[in-house]
């Protein structure tokens, strides 16, 4: 079997290529940089595509020589790539699959997706669904399956980044007036069901829901990752509705307004169609866990969560002060001195006065909108800055207010953002 995924670099993408790679299943992992996918994924091989971008001419050529398909490809919180990525991009494959002969076509959807759900991710879920069902109904020529899953735990996700990050901390906040029940399904019980899928015969057309046997609040659902990074219980305090909407509104971390509304929904199934369709019955969320036992570097990267935008915030208004304070508050006669110390008098000096403060003021705003390699391109303006200081007026060092020891510690901060929002691969 020659299975092409779709979106191989994503959470889920990513564990069902690994399985199936390990399996001794010919796999092509598809996504917009085959490069990284053959990094992060050994022994597959990898190609470039674009849901946003390709039609149905370019997945016929792909498709050539495939058996199965699966969309693992989805946006969270981009509403504006929510058309091509989960509709008009899914359409032109799933069209390309029915032309070519394509024997199995799994879509990796989304629990709740209705072409009458309050959120556009789930309306947009739902269309890329009808189409896919509109092209074979009864699934007697392309075997097709909608696989719906709940809140999907395991290592790499963002619902296991935020509960992990949730549990870690001393207090443990308690979302429960923002948050309806949920049924969690680890990753690795979603790939079993993908694989059974693949493996079954003809017709597959159906749609199911894809959840765990527990139902549980999300409250429990944190106590549980507590439970998992090794943690004793700690006291808890509900997290007010204001505060919870105000951090979901700027985007702290995992946590946005879109994923705060689905919790409030709640997220829960009947679960005994999936189990009947593949003969799999998915672990408990503790049982599941289990199997990965937590290692430090879990419990590390679940305290970096919260700390990181915090990291970023600081770091910003750093730069942004280091920008406005020569510009509004720093004397124009103390600045000029301080220039004319190499040289710069007249026009060239304020030039350079509000260059280096225009320089300073943009490295603030772009970490402050997470802009990608604004903290090292802080770190080289700090090491220029630091160097000439050095030169022209060594005596800084000893300053007993650490005008120039404080920029190391600057660099360091700098570095530890560069590395906390540097991907993997």
């Amino acid at each position: 079997m020659h299975v092409l995924i779709i979106g191989a670099g994503g959470f889920i993408g990513r564990h069902l290529t690994g399985r199936l790679v390990a399996e001794g299943v010919r796999v092509t992992a598809a996504g917009r940089a085959p490069e990284r996918l053959e990094r992060l994924i050994l022994g597959v091989a990898a190609l470039r595509c674009d849901l946003s971008q390709d039609d149905i001419g370019d997945w016929r050529r792909r498709l050539i020589g495939v058996d199965a398909v699966v969309n693992c490809a989805g946006l969270f919180g981009d509403t504006r790539g929510y058309t091509d990525v989960h509709e008009r991009g899914p359409a032109a494959l799933f069209d390309a699959c029915r032309a070519t002969g394509v024997g199995h076509v799994v879509q990796i959807s989304a629990l709740g997706a209705d072409a009458r759900a309050a959120s556009a991710y789930h309306r947009s879920k739902a269309a890329a669904d009808d189409h896919l069902a509109a092209l074979d109904p009864a699934g007697s020529v392309m075997g097709w399956t909608v696989l719906r899953p709940s809140l999907v735990i395991g290592r790499g996700g963002r619902s296991s980044a935020l509960f992990a990050a949730l549990a870690a901390l001393p207090v443990m906040p308690r979302l429960a007036q923002a948050g309806g029940l949920v049924q969690p399904i680890h990753v690795d019980d979603l790939v079993e069901v993908v694989i059974r899928l693949l493996r079954a015969p003809l017709p597959l057309a159906k749609r199911l829901d894809v959840v765990g046997p527990q139902a549980m609040t999300t409250d429990a659902l944190t106590a549980c990752f507590r439970q998992w990074l090794g943690l004793l219980p700690a006291w808890g305090f509900t997290v007010p509705r204001l505060v919870l909407a105000a951090v979901a509104r700027i985007g702290i971390g995992p946590v946005t307004r879109e994923g705060m509304a689905m919790l409030a929904a709640g997220n829960t199934a009947a679960y005994a169609p999936m189990v009947l369709a593949t003969g799999h019955l998915p672990a408990p969320l503790h049982q599941a866990l289990a199997r990965h036992p937590a290692i430090d570097a879990d419990l590390r990267q679940a305290r970096l969560v919260p700390v990181a935008p915090v990291l970023r915030l600081m770091l910003a208004l750093v730069w942004l002060a280091g920008g406005i304070v020569p510009l509004v508050f720093t004397p124009q006669a103390t600045s000029a001195a301080w220039l004319a110390r190499v040289g710069l008098t007249g026009m060239p000096a304020t030039a350079v006065l509000r260059a280096g403060s225009m320089a300073d003021i943009a490295i603030g705003l772009a970490l402050l909108v997470r802009s990608r390699g604004a903290a090292l391109a802080g770190v080289v303006l700090m090491t220029a800055y630091t160097l000439i200081l050095t030169r022209i007026a060594p005596e800084l060092w000893t300053d007993p207010f650490g005008a120039l020891v404080k920029n190391a510690a600057v660099l360091g901060l700098s570095l530890a953002v560069h590395a906390l929002e540097t991907r993997h691969g």
